[in-house]
């Protein structure tokens, strides 16, 4: 029988509640507040929680975010009055299972849970599957945004890995873009075959062609026997180049000879060898200008670039940072074996405000340093980062003269195109403190480009 968690501060609906999925033969315990639930959580396994949205402890989207920490596969429903529907909504793309309305329905309830239960049961057997028939991708979690740009990643990602078509990945750094292409070479039909990844902005001019393709003994000076290139370490599977501008002119030749021969020759070799190999290739530049200046083939573009996909900064996927935040928490705990439930609402809004310019990788080390750091079960302002701690626009207590009456002082404003109770030149000076004076940096804090940041450096007379 499934175990159902039932929390709601009003004791009289919840025993009302209890009688009567008890009559439909499941197991239920209750909790009349967030901290009661969580608790309950840490202590006992549920396959369902049922949760009014409004607590005297928390609201819903807290707990929901603490929940999926805690109990990542557990379904979620939210009950909820109907004021209360369009916070509901944005509860479901953060990954609740349904929502109900207030004065409940027995039907309409019972059937939330049949369905959600249902789910979760289809949804871990599909796991136990995937674990078992992926062999290159043990261990590797794929999460789903709820952003339309995240979902329209996921459409080009499905649509894409059947081919062998080659594909060229753009996006700024720490985007993930290994990871999409993971994602690819699992979801192709090359899964159960090599999936070899390779750092061409690692590579010397030098080094790059017998990295690549390999080399036979004799072929130099140290070459002590034969070395198979990284060509023939993914033949029948998936070749991952990252930075793929970053190769020479002359190992690009080599590059665009391979991928329209399927042969390559090692160095010293005067045989070819025959490959199969499906190239997924990533930049964090623009190729097309590197075209344009002579320093990247136009053919070898036309050849990489059979089907284009870019991944957005994560500055321009507000809705997706707690859920990616949320993940890295769980990560964390894991690896350093931690049991923190959540984030400050402060900290929520701080990390949603951050420009991020270092993308996922910057939120998985902030995160993961913030779980390491604390000493609470939640994450406070603290423990971030002081440009990022910066966002929040939770008021701050300042610590009162031993004469003067206790005050709060609004955080600072840091986005100069809602800045309108500051002085711009003070809060400049004040930011390029804080970054050591990188403007680049500045910029992006400040939001706005660099190009206006030197007019306004201008303006003020602002010598750095």
């Amino acid at each position: 029988m499934a175990k159902i968690l039932i929390i709601d501060d009003d004791p009289t609906f919840c025993l009302m509640l209890r009688t009567f999925l008890q009559r439909e033969q499941y197991v239920t315990q209750t909790a009349n507040s967030a901290t009661d639930a969580l608790k309950q959580l840490r202590q006992e396994e549920f396959d369902l929680i049922l949760t009014d949205f409004r607590l005297p402890d928390k609201d819903g989207l807290e707990l929901l975010s603490q929940i999926k920490v805690l109990s990542p596969d557990v379904p979620v429903i939210l009950m909820t009055t109907y004021a209360d529907i369009r916070t509901a909504v944005r509860a479901i793309k953060m990954g609740a299972f349904e929502y109900i309305t207030k004065p409940i329905k027995p039907e309409e309830t019972l059937l939330a849970i049949q369905n959600a239960l249902v789910k979760k049961q289809s949804d871990s057997v599909a796991s136990e599957k995937a674990a078992s028939t992926a062999p290159s991708g043990k261990g590797l979690t794929f999460v789903r945004g709820n952003s339309q740009l995240a979902t329209q990643l996921e459409e080009y990602i499905a649509l894409v890995a059947p081919t062998n078509m080659s594909v060229l990945i753009e996006g700024e750094s720490g985007t993930g873009k290994e990871y999409v292409s993971r994602m690819i070479h699992l979801s192709s039909k090359r899964h159960d075959k090599p999936f070899v990844a390779i750092d061409c902005g690692a590579l010397s001019k030098e080094l790059a062609g017998s990295e690549l393709f390999g080399y036979v003994k004799g072929a130099f000076t140290g070459a002590m026997k034969d070395k198979e290139g990284q060509f023939e370490a993914a033949n029948g599977g998936t070749l991952f180049l990252d930075e793929i501008g970053n190769l020479s002119y002359e190992v690009q030749v080599k590059l665009l000879r391979a991928l329209q021969e399927r042969k390559v020759k090692k160095i010293g070799s005067t045989t070819d060898l025959d490959v199969d190999v499906r190239i997924l290739a990533a930049t964090n530049e623009d190729l097309v200008q590197a075209v344009s200046r002579g320093e990247f083939r136009e053919d070898l573009y036309h050849r990489l670039n059979e089907f284009k996909i870019n991944i957005t900064p994560l500055r321009e996927r507000q809705i997706d940072i707690l859920l990616f935040a949320n993940h890295f928490l769980q990560q964390a705990n894991e690896e350093l074996e931690r049991n923190v439930i959540g984030f400050d609402p402060a900290v929520s809004v701080a990390l949603e405000k951050y420009s991020w310019p270092g993308n996922l990788r910057e939120l998985k080390n902030v995160v993961k340093r913030a779980v390491l750091l604390t000493k609470t079960d939640e994450v406070t302002l603290n423990e971030l980062p002081p440009e990022i701690a910066y966002y929040t626009t939770e008021p701050a207590v300042t610590e009162a003269a031993p004469d003067d009456p206790l005050q709060t002082a609004p955080a600072p404003v840091t986005d100069l195109r809602s800045a309108t109770e500051r002085n711009e030149k003070e809060l400049i000076l004040q930011m390029l403190e804080k970054v050591r004076y990188n403007k680049a940096k500045a910029a992006r804090l400040l939001n706005i480009d660099r190009k206006t940041l030197y007019n306004k450096l201008k303006l003020y007379n602002i010598d750095l």
